[in-house]
């Protein structure tokens, strides 16, 4: 089964990794490095990244066969998702376990939801 990992970051997030010394920062970004290298040695790990800031984002809208798009950031939208790691693993509990190795899971907000196949409607 497949189970989405996202990383939401909110200012409390933010301030957190900021406030982190150089070293703990460090420790942080190799945290994340393992867990990928881990979720690639068993077969687990279908992608993992990282999403560029909320300013960067474009909002779509079609209306009337129109596009229209809205440069962020977008007021009251925190928290944003900040990175994901697709992976593919025997049960919510392998996956939710393998979320818990994820620095954020320690002062922010990380979230496991299963993946539904997209061509069952029953999924």
């Amino acid at each position: 089964m497949k189970y989405l990992i996202m990383i939401s970051h909110d200012q409390q997030t933010r301030d957190a990794w900021k406030d982190m010394s150089d070293t703990e920062r460090e420790a942080g970004v190799r945290a994340h490095a393992a867990l990928v290298q881990d979720l690639t040695a068993t077969g687990e790990l279908i992608v993992a990244e990282a999403l560029a800031a909320p300013d960067q984002a474009k909002r779509v809208l079609v209306s009337d066969g129109r596009t229209a798009t809205a440069d962020g950031p977008f007021p009251g939208a925190e928290p944003y998702l900040a990175g994901i790691y697709l992976v593919e693993c025997d049960s919510i509990a392998r996956a939710v376990g393998q979320a818990a190795r994820i620095p954020e899971a320690r002062f922010g907000l990380v979230e496991v939801r299963p993946v539904r196949d997209a061509g069952r409607p029953d999924s």
